[in-house]
C-alpha cells in the first residue's frame, strides 16, 4: 500500500488536496521539502515534454512586468470567484514561473481605496483557497503577503505543506503569525535526523514530544546554522516557554544554545535582528544564567554572548540605556573569576566527561580567560573622550569555529553588521598586520568585510581610506554582489592623530592571540620583510594563520609548480599546473618567536615543498 502522501486524490483545489493529505495521517512525519504537488498543478520541466511553439520562461526582470500587467484587470473586480478562475487560465499560458509569480504579485501597487482593496483581498482568498495550479496559488500568496488576515493563518498554514509553496507561503505568514512561519520554514528546510524529529513534533503541535526531543538536538555549526536556530526558537515560542517552565533547566540550556547560534556568523543575515523576542530571550538567559552548571561549553556559550552584546550583531538590538552594558555584566558575572584552564569547572561540579583534559577543551578554557579579560577591560563608549574609531579582534568560541574578525566600532558601534550582515570583518592579518587600514599619501580601497560564503558569491563591504588634511576620511563605500536596496552608508571623518593612535595600539595589541596564531603572525611578517625566502624556490606566499578545525596548529601556504621528478616533496607529484602546498606546525610548547625564527630559517634552508603537503 502507498504512503499516505503517495497517494494521488481528487481533490479540486491545492489547499483541498493538501488538507486531506495531511488529515489522512496527521502524525506522519512529514518529507522534508513538502508534500508532494499533484499531477497537472505545475507545468513540466522537462523541456523534452514541452509543446516546440512554447515560449521561453520570461527572465525574473521580464516577469516583474509582466506579471502585474496579466493581473492588474482582475484586481478590483466585482466577482472575485470569476476573477480567479480567468486570472488561474490567464497565469497558466502565462511564461513565468511560479517564484517569479510570487514576487511580482508581492510589490505590485495595491488599490488605495478601501472598497478596492477588499475585493483585491477576496481575488486573493479565492486564488489561495480555490486555485488548482501552482501559479494561481503562488498570486494569491504574493497578495496576502500584504493583504493577509488572521482568518487566513490556516489556509496559509496548509498550502504551505506542498512542495513548491513553502517558502511563498512563510513569507505570507511572517506578518501574521511567525511562529507558524518559523514550523512552516523548519518543515521545508531542517536537516539532520534530530532536527526533523523536532520538525515533526513541532508540525503535530506535540508540546511533549518536542522537549523530550529537544535534548537530542546537535548544536554543531554543520547541523543547526544561525536560520534554523532563529526558526526554532520562534517556533517553540522560546521565552514563552522559559516562563512557563522555570523548573526545567534543560530548556535554559537549550535557549543558551540557539541564542547562541542565532548570533552567528556562518550565515547570510543579521539573525538576531530577525528575531522579534532576541531582547526577550537574552534578558531571560543572562537572568538565569547563574542557575546553569559550570561546565566548559556552558561558560563558553555565556562568553559568547556577552561578545555579541560587546561588539557583535546582539549589540544593536532595541537596548534600553544601559541595559547592555548591565547585561553583559550578569553574564561575566556567571562565567566567574576563574583564570586557569583547570579552574573553569567549580570546586566540587560536576564536569563533562573529559573537560579541560582534551587539548580542544584546554585550548577553550584558554580562550575563555582571554576572552573575558578582553570584555573586562574594554572601555564603555560613553567615556569621556573615547575616540570616534575602535578596532577589536574577537576571536569566536573555539567549538563554533567561526574563526577571527577585526570589528570597527565607530562611535561605540560595530559598523559591519550595520552596514553589511552577509558576513564578518576581515581576519586581522588581512586588516591589522599589513597596515592595510593606515591612511597614506594616497587613497587606498580595503575590503573589510566579505561573505560567508565569498565575495563572487554574495558580496562583500569596500571603503577608500584617504588622509584629507587634519583627518582621515573612510568613503567610496562598495558592496559588490550584495543585493540592492541596503542604505547608503555616510563619509566618516576621523581625526587624523587619534586614528593614527588607534591604528597603532590596534596593529601592536595581541591579547586576542594565542600561540599558535601568535607564530603565524610572525612568519607572516618575516615573509614580508623578505619575500626571498620563498621566491628563491619559485613560491609564491598564501594564506598564514591557524588550521580550522585544530587551532593550535599553524598552517603556512604557499603555491607553486610541484617538485621535479626525483625530489622529495611530500606528496607532490609530478602533476601539472601550480599547487597549493600546506606545512602544518604543531604547537610544541617553545614560544612562538622561537617557533617562528626556526621557520623562517628551514624555509631560507630547505625548498618547503620538501616537507609540505601538497594539496589537490
Amino acid at each position: 500500500m502507498s504512503a499516505p502522501y503517495e497517494r494521488t486524490t481528487l481533490a479540486p483545489s491545492l489547499h483541498a488536496y493538501a488538507k486531506d493529505l495531511r488529515d489522512a495521517a496527521p502524525d506522519a512525519p512529514l518529507p522534508q521539502g513538502g508534500l508532494p504537488l499533484p499531477d497537472g498543478a505545475r507545468p513540466s520541466r522537462d523541456p523534452a515534454a514541452a509543446p516546440v511553439t512554447a515560449p521561453a520562461a520570461l527572465t525574473a526582470r521580464e516577469a516583474r512586468l509582466a506579471v502585474p500587467a496579466l493581473v492588474r484587470p482582475f484586481l478590483t473586480a466585482p466577482d472575485p470567484e470569476r476573477a480567479a478562475v480567468e486570472l488561474e487560465r490567464v497565469l497558466a499560458a502565462a511564461p513565468a514561473r511560479e517564484r517569479a509569480v510570487f514576487a511580482a504579485l508581492t510589490a505590485i501597487p495595491l488599490p488605495g481605496e478601501p472598497a478596492h482593496r477588499d475585493r483585491a483581498r477576496a481575488l486573493a482568498r479565492c486564488l489561495t483557497r480555490h486555485g488548482t495550479t501552482v501559479r494561481a496559488v503562488a498570486a494569491g500568496l504574493g497578495l496576502l503577503t500584504r493583504l493577509g488576515e488572521p482568518e487566513d493563518v490556516p489556509y496559509l498554514r496548509t498550502l504551505g505543506l506542498l512542495d513548491g509553496l513553502g517558502r511563498h507561503a512563510v513569507t505570507a505568514l511572517e506578518g501574521l503569525d511567525r511562529q507558524a512561519a518559523a514550523v512552516l520554514w523548519l518543515v521545508h528546510f531542517a536537516r539532520g535526523d534530530a532536527l526533523r524529529r523536532v520538525t515533526d513534533a513541532l508540525a503535530a503541535d506535540d508540546g511533549t514530544a518536542v522537549r523530550e526531543r529537544l535534548s537530542g538536538l546537535s548544536y554543531a555549526p554543520r547541523e543547526l546554522g544561525p536560520e534554523h536556530a532563529r526558526c526554532l526558537a520562534e517556533a517553540l515560542d522560546l521565552p514563552a516557554l522559559l516562563r512557563r517552565e522555570p523548573d526545567r533547566p534543560e530548556l535554559l540550556v537549550q535557549a543558551l544554545r540557539l541564542l547562541t547560534r542565532m548570533g552567528s556568523g556562518r550565515g547570510y543575515q543579521d539573525e538576531l535582528r530577525r528575531y522579534d523576542d532576541a531582547v526577550d530571550l537574552y534578558e531571560s538567559v543572562a537572568a538565569r544564567a547563574h542557575e546553569l552548571p559550570p561546565l566548559l561549553d556552558h561558560r563558553a556559550r555565556l562568553v559568547t554572548l556577552a561578545q555579541g552584546l560587546h561588539s557583535g550583531p546582539a549589540h544593536l538590538l532595541p537596548w534600553p540605556p544601559g541595559r547592555r552594558r548591565e547585561l553583559m555584566s550578569l553574564l561575566l558575572s556567571a562565567v566567574g573569576d576563574k583564570a586557569e584552564p583547570g579552574d573553569i569547572a567549580a570546586p566540587g561540579a560536576v564536569t563533562e566527561p573529559g573537560d579541560v583534559t582534551a587539548p580542544e577543551d584546554r585550548h577553550r578554557a584558554d580562550w575563555i580567560r582571554r576572552a573575558v579579560r578582553q570584555l573586562r577591560a574594554a572601555r564603555p563608549e560613553e567615556a569621556a573622550g573615547a575616540p570616534r574609531l575602535r578596532i577589536e579582534v574577537a576571536v569566536a568560541d573555539p567549538a563554533d569555529p567561526d574563526g577571527v574578525e577585526t570589528r570597527l566600532l565607530v562611535d561605540g558601534r560595530p559598523l559591519v553588521p550595520v552596514a553589511f550582515e552577509r558576513g564578518p570583518g576581515e581576519p586581522p592579518e588581512r586588516l591589522l598586520a599589513n597596515g592595510a587600514l593606515r591612511a597614506g599619501p594616497e587613497p587606498r580601497e580595503v575590503r573589510i568585510a566579505e561573505a560567508y560564503c565569498t565575495e563572487g558569491c554574495c558580496g562583500a563591504l569596500h571603503v577608500t581610506v584617504r588622509r584629507e588634511g587634519a583627518h582621515v576620511v573612510w568613503d567610496g563605500w562598495r558592496r559588490p554582489g550584495a543585493p540592492s536596496g541596503w542604505p547608503d552608508l555616510p563619509a566618516y571623518r576621523f581625526d587624523a592623530d587619534a586614528y593614527d593612535a588607534e591604528i597603532a595600539r590596534a596593529e601592536r595589541d595581541q591579547s586576542w592571540s594565542w600561540p599558535a596564531r601568535r607564530t603565524a603572525w610572525l612568519i607572516g611578517a618575516g615573509l614580508r620583510e623578505r619575500p626571498e625566502l620563498l621566491t628563491r624556490w619559485g613560491l609564491r606566499r598564501g594564506w598564514i594563520s591557524t588550521d580550522h578545525w585544530s587551532p593550535e596548529t599553524t598552517v603556512v601556504t604557499f603555491h607553486g609548480p610541484p617538485a621535479a621528478d626525483g625530489e622529495t616533496a611530500a606528496g607532490a607529484g609530478t602533476g601539472q599546473g601550480e599547487r597549493q602546498f600546506l606545512w602544518y606546525l604543531p604547537d610544541d610548547g617553545t614560544p612562538p618567536e622561537t617557533r617562528a625564527e626556526a621557520a623562517l630559517r628551514r624555509l631560507a634552508e630547505e625548498d618547503p615543498r620538501g616537507y609540505a603537503r601538497a594539496s589537490g
